[in-house]
């Protein structure tokens, strides 16, 4: 699978693709993983959010990666999404490895601080995360903080 990767600053995003992105988001987090939550947090005004389409241009794995100082004192990705119809292909390691890369050269030496689902902890150590704490419920899913120094 050809994935295109694109950043945006929010105020960069078109009506189309910023509902298609939130819609994609809501479609996982909260309708697929039964999770009645507020996905929108007011702090995507604040990120920098990667999109990789596929060669339709149908969005196939996004996230976001918050500053330092909005949720952690490190830059943080998060909201980390590889559609059903892309998941197995490397697209998520595709994806983590496109946004690490551009967090360090935005924040050089600053690491990276995320909340991870408890059940993804090896997905993110592939890609040089730690454990920091124990495991905590969040919005009724396990979590737990991991570092990338």
């Amino acid at each position: 699978m050809t994935i295109n990767w694109r950043w945006y600053r929010f105020d960069e995003f078109d009506a189309a693709t910023l509902y298609a992105y939130l819609k994609l988001r809501v479609d996982v987090f909260v309708v697929e993983q039964t999770c009645p939550y507020p996905e929108l947090d007011d702090h995507d005004q604040a990120a920098q959010h990667l999109l990789g389409t596929d060669e339709s241009g149908s969005i196939v794995a996004c996230l976001r990666l918050l500053p330092p100082g909005a949720k952690y004192a490190e830059p943080s990705i998060g909201r980390v999404i590889v559609t059903p119809a892309a998941r197995g292909t490397g697209a998520g390691h595709q994806l983590v490895a496109e946004a690490l890369a551009h967090s360090t050269a935005l924040y050089p030496g600053a690491g990276n601080r995320i909340g991870a689902q408890e059940r993804l902890q090896r997905f993110y150590a592939m890609h040089g995360f730690e454990p920091v704490g124990e495991p905590y419920l969040e919005d009724d899913i396990l979590h737990i903080d991991m570092i990338r120094a």
